[in-house]
């Protein structure tokens, strides 16, 4: 019976340590105003995403809805902004040497207004550089 139990301790150990090795996702997080002008803008943000579907998890939240709401007020937004990306918790990361700001839209797309700096170039490399460090 004592080795039935020994050999059951150590496959439950088994499991948990290899679930706990295994690779863990990049999280994304999208708020966005889910309005006519950016809706391209997510299209191309979701073929993206969809090239990095096992490594990634991706959230989207309305901008205008109850748990986008929520988000706003956890994140500490403020301000009336289209579209803001978050990438492992960050907003701010550094893509080859230059620190990118995923808010607003895409430069050279949506209003001039609205436009952030950052291209889907720049999404794109930052995803690659946070799925290479999982």
């Amino acid at each position: 019976m004592k080795k039935v139990v020994f050999f059951f301790v150590v496959f439950l150990l088994m499991i948990f340590s290899l679930a706990a090795t295994g690779e863990q996702k990049v999280s994304v997080e999208i708020l966005y105003l889910n309005h006519g002008p950016l809706q391209s803008t997510l299209k191309d943000i979701d073929k993206i995403c969809t090239q990095y579907k096992d490594k990634i998890t991706v959230s989207r939240y309305d901008f205008e809805s109850p748990e986008g709401e929520r988000v706003k007020r956890k994140k500490g937004i403020t301000q009336h902004v289209p579209l803001m990306i978050w990438i492992d918790g960050k907003n701010n990361v550094l893509v080859k040497g230059k620190e990118i700001t995923f808010s607003g839209f895409p430069t050279g797309t949506g209003p001039v207004f609205f436009q952030g700096k950052w291209t889907m170039d720049d999404l794109r490399n930052a995803l690659n550089s946070a799925t290479q460090k999982k």
